[in-house]
């Protein structure tokens, strides 16, 4: 039996499309997703568990960058101290890009059942959008008055290191994804 994989663009994959064969579908860890880089060529090693719970690993190549496989979802990273917000605002400014900011809390239902959503769509807007993750319980309270955070799910848009645009996730979750899809996008133009 024979495995194929289509190779995606990001390590911070959740979810990639495989094309394995129905009955032969294995459980798959996306930290295995290992990438270096020669030239237009990518490739990818990845470690998969088939159903008879053997380990494989298959190298996957790419002829160019452009054939690969879009993600379904990326996850947001985590961020956990003002010296790394600080980083990331002066990496996207660098790079003039746009960064998106969840705030949350571990306990908060409407934050947890909002991130998944979100996850898909950074994988829309990847990678002219950058899109992070702050449990506000692991953060300085000066980090979130510096943001102006009193609500949660608060999601903020950032841009040359200010913030753009916000959106209070207090309603509907498809809502509050138009909201941001609109937010992002007047920010574009």
């Amino acid at each position: 039996m024979s495995d194929s994989l289509v190779a995606v663009k990001t390590p911070r994959l959740l979810h990639f499309r495989p094309h394995f064969s129905i009955s032969s579908s294995p459980s798959y860890s996306s930290s295995h997703l290992l990438k270096s880089s020669t030239s237009s060529l990518r490739f990818y090693n990845v470690s998969i568990r088939s159903s008879g719970a053997s380990k494989k690993h298959l190298s996957v190549s790419a002829i160019a960058q452009g054939e690969l496989e879009e993600p379904s979802s990326i996850e947001l990273v985590q961020m956990t101290c003002e010296q790394q917000f600080d980083e990331v605002l002066a990496e996207a400014e660098k790079l003039k890009e746009s960064v998106i900011m969840l705030w949350m809390a571990y306990w908060c239902r409407k934050c947890i059942y909002l991130k998944p959503k979100l996850e898909k769509l950074a994988a829309e807007y990847y990678p002219r959008v950058r899109f992070y993750c702050i449990d506000v319980n692991l953060v300085p309270q000066s980090l979130l008055n510096r943001a102006g955070v009193i609500k949660m799910p608060t999601i903020q848009l950032w841009c040359n290191r200010k913030m753009q645009g916000e959106v209070i996730g207090g309603h509907t979750a498809w809502l509050v994804i138009e909201d941001i899809r609109r937010m992002i996008d007047n920010e574009e133009v």
